[in-house]
């Protein structure tokens, strides 16, 4: 699969909720190349060195143009949610290993993200949603403003159920909270999760004691998002592997989480 670094026009940015926002350019090339749990390396500065890195984007969505959900928390993304329509991007990309297809045998599909770790959740259901799967999605937000109305999840057949910390949307607390939406049929169920580490180590524990398979998609910070700094490397049951190279999707019980 060939990396592409070129310039795209903005399509629109807009902002979903008050935490995140959903930019869209047009980039046919890497349209037909992105696959589920990948990512894109952009340029947020059209000039000067601040900030100095590219940043890395989980693809959101793939039809006619190519979208990524980002939240304006930073340096560099905040200068990213100032893009307008017409505005120019610098991507390099697709980057990283996708994530695996579910085994034979799957019936229900379960995605359990927290915050900006929803990302990668939208392009894997859509190619996941003729292929009779159940879909579930289990998500988990501080607040109500980190949750938004997922209304592609549910057009696509998704049953979403959201857990918010301060209960002000949905379940009140953690998003374990929603494990009990998962069929415990390790023959029958897969698994994928994104989001902070201590999220995940609980889906990893949760999947372990129910001998359920599944992957999970690894977020760091990247520098060169090509496998040379190392700076993105985390440990594995195998030792120390690059997200950027090695991942982002890793088999769900490989990632050491501490």
């Amino acid at each position: 699969m060939d990396k592409i670094q070129n310039t795209y026009k903005v399509i629109s940015n807009e902002q979903l909720c008050p935490q995140f926002w959903r930019l869209v350019f047009d980039a046919p090339q890497l349209a037909k190349e992105v696959r589920p749990g990948q990512f894109v390396h952009i340029r947020t500065n059209e000039q000067g060195l601040e900030p100095f890195f590219r940043r890395p984007f989980s693809v959101y969505r793939v039809q006619r143009y190519v979208e990524i959900f980002y939240e304006a928390v930073g340096p560099g993304t905040r200068l990213l949610s100032r893009k307008q329509k017409g505005d120019t991007l610098d991507v390099l990309g697709p980057l990283g290993t996708p994530f695996a297809l579910p085994p034979q045998g799957t019936r229900q599909v379960v995605m359990i993200a927290g915050g900006i770790g929803v990302a990668p959740m939208l392009i894997l259901c859509d190619v996941l949603k003729n292929k009779k799967y159940e879909l579930v999605l289990l998500y988990g937000g501080r607040t109500r403003g980190h949750v938004y109305p997922m209304k592609e999840f549910k057009d696509n057949g998704v049953k979403v159920h959201v857990a918010t910390d301060d209960g002000s949307l949905g379940h009140k607390g953690r998003v374990s909270g929603l494990f009990d939406k998962i069929a415990l049929d390790p023959q029958t169920t897969f698994i994928y999760t994104c989001g902070p580490h201590a999220m995940m180590g609980a889906v990893q524990e949760f999947a372990a004691r129910h001998r359920l398979p599944g992957q999970a998609a690894c977020e760091e910070i990247m520098a060169c998002a090509l496998g040379a700094c190392l700076g993105c490397s985390i440990l594995t049951k195998n030792g120390y592997k690059t997200v950027c190279y090695n991942g982002p999707a890793f088999d769900l019980d490989e990632v050491v989480f501490h």
